[in-house]
């Protein structure tokens, strides 16, 4: 049976360890190997999750058979117009088809409409399959951006936004 529990400090490294498994598998054909790295030292060292908890980005961690499989995260993007983002939504390579991105973007959605928030936000890189999931889950695309993220690195992404 898989769970869905909130991600605590004590999550960090089973989060950057998915994280080092889900990256090459969702970016591999996409970005370089250097680029995921960066990203991945960038976004996923414990500082900076750390921070994140701190400033009250919740996360949410799928497990089954007490093994972690998957996580996302979220937090207010704008308190006056009730805007969330979803910030990180990854499932092991082997865990696919088990419905767990399903599961984490429902009860991310859930949580999101209990806060009050009116919609949900998201960027995914525009070569990215998992486009596909969000549109099928109910996003849609707002908009086109290339965001510079340091180091001579740029994120193409896709803006995408569900109402809530």
């Amino acid at each position: 049976m898989i769970l869905l529990r909130s991600g605590k400090e004590e999550d960090i490294e089973s989060i950057q360890e998915m994280a080092k498994k889900t990256w090459p598998a969702a970016y591999g054909d996409i970005i370089s190997t250097k680029q995921i790295e960066y990203m991945l030292e960038k976004m996923y060292n414990k500082g900076e999750l750390l921070s994140q908890l701190q400033k009250g980005y919740t996360f949410l961690v799928a497990e089954e058979n007490d093994l972690d499989l998957g996580f996302a995260s979220f937090s207010i993007l704008d308190s006056t117009n009730h805007i969330y983002k979803l910030h990180k939504l990854y499932v092991l390579p082997e865990a696919h088809g088990k419905g767990l991105g399903k599961l984490l973007i429902n009860e991310v959605v859930n949580m999101v409409r209990k806060a009050g928030g009116k919609s949900l936000e998201l960027n995914v890189n525009r070569d990215n399959k998992a486009t596909e999931f969000y549109i099928k889950a109910g996003f849609n695309i707002k908009e086109t951006v290339d965001l510079d993220i340091g180091n001579g690195f740029l994120m193409n992404d896709y803006v995408m936004e569900m109402a809530i």
